[in-house]
């Protein structure tokens, strides 16, 4: 079973959204099989083989979370922070304005899915390979 102390690890080497496809791998390699990212504080819940599941603590002061989504204006901030043009926080803040409630990252899937308020999926970004 993995540890808050290997996630951390892992989280530490993520400068920008660059560091991402690099960042699941090792999550990967520990035992995470997916986690669910609350925009609103940065919490994390990490699940694992058997039903294991690990909550993180949150990561910055509450952002509000727009009641109103906009895909366009999601994608657009998940472009510019993939070119490494953002930081995670900025990022956060730019996905809680564009209406995200959560993400889910599926490493079996390698895939992200961003859902608002309603928990409708906004967009399903799929995870490069490092």
């Amino acid at each position: 079973m993995f540890t808050k102390d290997q996630i951390h690890e892992a989280f530490n080497k993520v400068k920008s959204g660059v560091d991402f496809p690099q960042f699941v791998q090792d999550l990967k390699s520990i035992g995470v099989t997916h986690y669910e990212n609350y925009v609103s504080d940065g919490r994390t819940l990490f699940y694992g083989k058997n039903g294991y599941t690990l909550q993180g603590d949150k990561k910055y002061p509450t952002l509000p979370v727009n009641r109103i989504s906009s895909t366009e204006a999601l994608k657009k901030a998940i472009i510019i922070h993939q070119q490494g043009q953002t930081d995670y926080p900025t990022f956060c803040k730019q996905a809680a304005d564009a209406g995200v409630e959560k993400w889910t990252t599926h490493m079996i899937e390698m895939t992200v899915t961003y859902l608002d308020k309603k928990g409708q999926k906004l967009t399903v970004e799929p995870i490069p390979m490092p």
